[in-house]
C-alpha cells in the first residue's frame, strides 16, 4: 500500500504507464499501439482531475496523450431513460453505447487496430450523433479515458492499464452537491445520487467486481493526501 502526496501519486501512475509501455516493447507481438488507460470508480470520485492530472504529467515527459470520456459515448436520452430518469438499472444496462466506444476509440488503438479513432460519438447538449473528425496516435500515445464501469467483462480486455479511484458513496453525495449546485436543485441531486447512480455502482460491484480486475486502486477520499495499491499484473 503506498500512500504520499497528490503529485507522488500522479507520479507513480506515470511510471506505470510507462512500465506496461516498456513491457509491451519487449514482445513484438504485443507491441505497436497505444496504452490504453481506464480510470474508473463511481460518479464525483475523481476521475476527471485524475487522468487530467496524470496527462500533464505525461506531456511533460514526452509522451503524446489523447485524453477521452464515457460522457461522449452515451445513449440518446430516450435510450438511457426508458426504464425511468432514477432507475439504476437503466444507469447500468441503457447509459453507454459501448459498442460505438470500442468501434471507434479502444480497437483502431488496441492490437491489430489502424490507430484511427474518434473521441466522441455523442453531444449531450444536442442529444445527437456526433462525428468528430478523425485522428491518427502515434504507436506510444497514451489513452487516458475516464468514466463509470469501465471494467466491465465487456470492455476488460480493451484496457492496458486499469485504475479504480475508490471513494466512500456518501462522501460522493456531498461532492456532487459541491460541484453541480449551479446545475440542479439539491433535492434532485440527492435523489439521482441515491436512487440512480449509488445502486447502480453496488449493481455493478456485486455482477463485474471492478475492484479485482484493476492494476491500481487509488482511494481517493482525502485527495491531498492519497493512498493507493498496485496489483501485480
Amino acid at each position: 500500500m503506498g500512500q504520499g502526496t497528490r503529485g507522488e501519486l500522479v507520479g507513480r501512475l506515470a511510471e506505470a504507464v510507462g512500465a506496461v509501455g516498456a513491457v509491451r516493447a519487449v514482445g513484438a507481438v504485443a507491441g505497436g499501439h497505444p496504452v490504453r488507460v481506464a480510470v474508473d470508480g463511481p460518479p464525483a470520485a475523481g476521475k476527471t482531475t485524475l487522468a487530467d492530472e496524470l496527462a500533464v504529467v505525461l506531456r511533460a515527459r514526452g509522451r503524446e496523450v489523447i485524453r477521452a470520456t464515457v460522457d461522449d459515448f452515451l445513449f440518446p436520452r430516450a435510450r438511457r431513460y426508458r426504464r425511468g430518469r432514477y432507475s439504476a438499472e437503466g444507469c447500468y444496462f441503457d447509459a453507454h453505447d459501448r459498442a460505438a466506444l470500442c468501434r471507434f476509440l479502444l480497437d483502431p488503438l488496441g492490437p491489430g487496430g489502424d490507430r484511427t479513432f474518434r473521441t466522441a460519438a455523442y453531444d449531450a447538449d444536442t442529444d445527437t450523433v456526433r462525428s468528430p473528425p478523425a485522428a491518427t496516435a502515434p504507436a506510444d500515445a497514451v489513452l487516458l479515458f475516464d468514466g463509470v464501469f469501465l471494467l466491465r467483462p465487456e470492455l476488460l480486455d480493451r484496457w492496458d492499464l486499469r485504475v479504480f479511484v475508490s471513494v466512500p458513496f456518501e462522501q460522493t453525495v456531498d461532492r456532487a452537491r459541491s460541484r453541480d449546485a449551479a446545475l440542479a436543485a439539491t433535492a434532485e441531486i440527492e435523489r439521482s445520487w441515491h436512487d440512480r447512480y449509488i445502486p447502480a455502482q453496488r449493481l455493478y460491484a456485486a455482477t463485474a467486481h471492478p475492484t479485482d480486475h484493476a492494476d491500481v486502486i487509488v482511494y481517493n477520499a482525502l485527495p491531498q493526501q492519497p493512498t493507493w495499491e498496485v496489483r501485480p499484473r
